[in-house]
């Protein structure tokens, strides 16, 4: 199957960038012309390539706790002022109330948090059994996530096989960030 920009109808290779639609909340595939024409635009933006992980100040067990999610990841975006908090499940990214001021300590604490731009890059939390680390991801990567939950998952846990995908994709993610 040939992959296409859904900007401007150029075939694009199976690694291709993305450009965020920020009005319908959905990412496009983008030639990397498209992709160079949006980095400035209000609507549609350039999807970035950048994922940093702060390895120095990984979030606390206090922290993991007020997210109040049954999931062992959660990523975070921010639009305008407001953070939304989702957790990757078997029905695809799912929703997660934040409880008040949570937002605010983690700012505080882990300064990698802020650094997101809005729309197009997330923060990803990871719990493990060492600890649960943060990285600043762009939003495919997300969705890459979710959609490695939703395909994989079996049984009542999600089973062996989906959590070998997930931990593959962590160490994608650990190979391409950058330590700050």
């Amino acid at each position: 199957m040939i992959e296409i920009c859904e900007l401007c109808g150029t075939p694009v290779g199976a690694k291709h960038a993305h450009v965020a639609d920020t009005g319908g909340r959905r990412l496009l595939c983008a030639c990397r012309a498209c992709f160079l024409a949006f980095t400035h635009d209000s609507r549609y933006r350039a999807v970035p390539e950048r994922y940093l992980w702060d390895p120095g100040r990984p979030i606390t067990g206090i922290d993991w706790e007020l997210l109040d999610t049954p999931a062992a990841s959660a990523f975070f975006l921010r639009r305008g002022f407001q953070v939304t908090g989702f957790y990757p499940s078997p029905a695809g990214a799912t929703e997660c109330l934040l409880s008040p001021g949570f937002w605010g300590r983690l700012t505080v604490r882990h300064p990698l948090v802020t650094a997101a731009e809005p729309d197009v890059e997330a923060i990803l939390l990871h719990k493990t059994a060492r600890g649960t680390d943060c990285f600043l991801v762009p939003i495919d990567m997300c969705y890459r996530l979710v959609g490695t939950v939703r395909r994989h998952w079996t049984g009542l846990d999600g089973g062996r096989r989906m959590r070998a995908r997930v931990d593959e994709l962590f160490a994608e993610i650990k190979g391409r960030a950058r330590p700050v």
